[in-house]
């Protein structure tokens, strides 16, 4: 492995600085004679978070000498002092530290006691072992958000406010150590007022690299989409405002992108947005403003919220959590078409908060992209290719280094979890089993891509890139993945990636000058689960899912994979079917359901606007792969019930059918379960169809029936899996289960028959996580061998 040492920091001269200036408290005098002396070194987040400004306030409140400094992501700290005074200071490193820190004392030795006249922030040192963490971007604090809103502060209604516990991180960094000159900040020279306060150790702001304030830093630019007219600083605000307000579509930089905004009230603003971005059904979310203790009070006049909701909600990520949306509000019927659902998020920057208190009302804040692409971050580009879509662009000056998407949750079964990971949470650091003998690059899949970097025990992986259909996300994937392996002083020294060749990702790795190990889909989506679980045992996994490609050249989405992290049988699927038109059944759920009736000898013509050619086609067997997906029947179902015969984005059909469920208790239909000639127990999905076609019942118990009848199959499945097998551990991964309807009958079934059950928690079940599973896989392996 190769590491990049970064160069030495400018910390210790600002602390030597402000002492020479008075500046920070004066040297202790508690400890003058210290009879003991100890060398700490502590990793985890301890990097641009302000933990070494911390320490240094600490060991000055209790009056020990020594010094902090940053060792290649670790920090190192030597103190002397009175036994039970260093005791009672190492309680406090853990207890008292940063919100945003997360410090873990990995070593402590005692040293020779060493004469130190002071506590001093020394200069970093680069000869250590890696353990660098590169912060996410985290959102505005109490204090600068009290700071915005007083009359008498310098900052008042200054859009870029920020201090060492908030503000951007991961999105401005362009090298590390994390210093101001390694920032995208480095083009604003500081004013007087604002170098003061970061030269000061007692100042909230000392070392807080992205400092500014209007005298200095970055400012705002409103820009009419098509005239050349242009409005600056306070007055952009006004401009943005006016927009907004009379029903127009504005583009805004944020902080990791673009978000374009309408009012989430006004029918008319929504619709355009969604016809001129050719977005017709994909619901959007909204950004509410604060109100209430909790700040959460007018996200209660339009959504349900659980408790665990409202702290996601309300958290440093500030994250897209979806809810149960209230009937009969005023928000636009064209948010979330034919669902329950509404994503909601409250303001994450300064920026935010003062367009959200002065609207008064909440937003639609919708990626400003082209869909499917990752966030639009460069001014020229965006008005270059939103052009068509926004009215208005809210510009700053404030370059963004690479995107950051906002990340998404949904509760299932009492717990909030991933669907998207992305700024706030993002990049995510995790362990893998055992250890890799080689760095490892590892691109993940086609859809809802993310990619990781994986060395010895470790992995971080990337905030949410998109789907991999267009020049420009492959773009983006190949610089995040230059930029983790310079952020982290990495270099990878081998590519993983999945075993289709069509992937763009697959094919990409390919022509890169590294060896490539390839991870079968599914297997990949069973590591990942059991790697986050991190329990040794024998596990039984359903990966349920779109399509994979499966190792019998088939395509796979309905398994149940039996084994360990790196080693997988599969064991359980569902009865094949072949898909006329291939991966076209994606946005056309009729292909799926003539699929399952053509299998089962029913004579069925598709929709009248279909492809007429079809039937021959797949008589033929032309274009038409053999298939034993889940998420397929999912669409058929769809497709049965509503007549969904052709969606907009991936998932809609099954989406609005599980939206469709009442809660009522349904009883599922039996489907025998039969061992094929391989020896695979295979689920018959045919007497389904009968209930599914039949219009006496109403669609809502079609629904139900199908959703109860599907969870049936995982706990026919798993019971016949254990009494060959006696494995108790189950997981539940793949797409499919970010089905609450689905997951949480299943979870309900297989706790009543004993079973033992997982779902991923750090990262989505969908496709984001096949590059820790991709990672997993081979560590795993490569410690097997060991």
């Amino acid at each position: 492995m190769r590491q990049t040492r970064g160069r030495p920091g400018p910390l210790a001269d600002t602390v030597e600085r402000a002492r020479d200036s008075g500046a920070g408290p004066p040297p202790s005098t508690l400890a003058s004679v210290p009879s003991y002396a100890v060398r700490m070194s502590l990793v985890g987040h301890v990097q641009g978070v302000g933990f070494r400004p911390f320490v240094y306030r600490l060991a000055t409140e209790y009056g020990l000498t020594g010094h902090v400094c940053n060792r290649q992501g670790e920090v190192e700290i030597v103190v002397c002092g009175r036994h039970e005074v260093i005791r009672r200071f190492r309680a406090d490193l853990i207890r008292r530290a940063p919100p945003l820190s997360k410090p873990r004392i990995a070593k402590i030795n005692p040293v020779d006691t060493v004469g130190f006249e002071r506590f001093d922030i020394v200069a970093s040192s680069g000869d250590a072992e890696s353990h660098v963490f590169v912060p996410p971007d985290y959102f505005m604090c109490d204090d600068c958000r009290a700071e915005l809103a007083d009359p008498s502060n310098r900052r008042y209604r200054y859009p870029f406010i920020n201090c060492t516990q908030c503000g951007p991180r991961y999105t401005l960094i362009e090298s590390l150590p994390y210093d101001r000159p390694n920032t995208s900040m480095a083009e604003f020279k500081l004013c007087p007022d604002c170098e003061a306060e970061y030269q000061s150790p007692s100042d909230r702001r000392f070392h807080a690299e992205p400092v500014a304030c209007p005298k200095c830093g970055p400012s705002l630019k409103f820009k009419h989409a098509r005239p050349s007219e242009t409005v600056e600083e306070h007055d952009a605000l006004e401009a943005t405002l006016a927009h907004l307000k009379d029903g127009k579509i504005v583009a805004v930089k944020g902080i990791g992108g673009y978000h374009l905004m309408c009012d989430a009230r006004n029918a008319e603003a929504v619709s355009a947005l969604r016809r001129r971005k050719h977005r017709p059904h994909k619901p959007f979310a909204v950004m509410f403003p604060l109100a209430g203790r909790d700040g959460l009070a007018r996200v209660r006049d339009f959504a349900r919220i659980s408790a665990d909701e409202g702290r996601l909600l309300a958290s440093p990520a500030r994250p897209i959590v979806l809810l149960k949306r209230r009937e009969h509000t005023k928000l636009a019927e064209g948010i979330a078409p034919n669902l329950g659902e509404i994503g909601v998020f409250l303001p994450y920057s300064p920026l935010h908060q003062l367009l959200l208190q002065a609207f008064d009302g909440p937003l639609v804040a919708t990626s400003g992209n082209i869909s499917g692409e990752p966030v639009l971050t460069d001014n020229a580009e965006a008005e270059r290719r939103l052009r068509r879509i926004a009215d208005a662009f809210l510009h700053h000056d404030r370059p963004i280094v690479r995107p950051a998407d906002d990340p998404v949750y949904r509760e299932i079964a009492g717990q909030v979890r991933p669907f998207r990971i992305g700024r706030g949470c993002a990049p995510l650091e995790l362990e893998i089993p055992g250890r890799l003998d080689s760095p490892v690059l590892a691109v993940g899949g086609h859809m809802k891509s993310a990619i990781a970097l994986a060395w010895d025990n470790r992995i971080v992986i990337s905030p949410h890139i998109g789907e991999m259909d267009s020049p420009r996300s492959l773009a983006v994937l190949e610089r995040v993945a230059g930029e983790l392996q310079s952020l982290y002083g990495v270099t990878a020294e081998r590519i993983a990636c999945d075993a289709h060749t069509g992937y763009t990702t697959h094919r990409w790795a390919r022509q890169q000058r590294l060896p490539v190990e390839t991870v079968w889909h599914h297997a990949a989506h069973a590591s990942a689960l059991t790697a986050e679980a991190g329990i040794p045992a024998n596990w039984l996994v359903f990966t349920w899912d779109g399509i994979g490609l499966g190792e019998d050249g088939s395509l796979w989405g309905g398994e149940a994979l039996l084994g360990e992290c790196g080693s997988w049988q599969r064991v359980a699927s569902m009865r094949p079917f072949r898909l006329p038109g291939g991966n076209r059944a994606g946005r056309e759920p009729w292909r799926s359901a003539a699929a399952l009736l053509w299998e089962s000898g029913i004579d069925w013509a598709p929709p009248e606007d279909a492809d007429r050619l079809s039937r021959a086609a797949w008589n033929q067997r032309i274009n038409s792969p053999v298939t034993s997906s889940a998420g397929r029947l999912f669409d058929a179902a769809a497709a049965l019930v509503m007549g969904t015969g052709r969606v907009s984005f991936e998932a809609q059909g099954p989406m609005q059918l599980e939206a469709l469920c009442d809660g009522g208790r349904h009883e599922p239909v039996y489907l025998s379960l039969y061992h094929d000639d391989e020896g695979l127990w295979r689920t018959d999905w045919a007497p389904l169809l009968t209930a599914l076609r039949d219009d006496r019942i109403s669609m809502a118990d079609r629904a139900g029936i199908f959703h109860v009848s599907m969870a049936q199959v995982v706990l026919q499945q798993a019971r016949r899996v254990r009494e060959k097998f006696a494995v108790n551990h189950v997981g539940l991964c793949g797409g499919v289960f970010q089905n609450r309807v689905l997951t949480e009958q299943v979870i309900s079934k297989l706790d009543e028959n004993g079973f033992r059950i997982f779902l991923p928690e750090a990262l989505p079940p969908n496709d984001a996580a096949l590059c820790y599973g991709q990672a997993a896989h081979l560590a795993a392996q490569s410690t097997r061998v060991q």
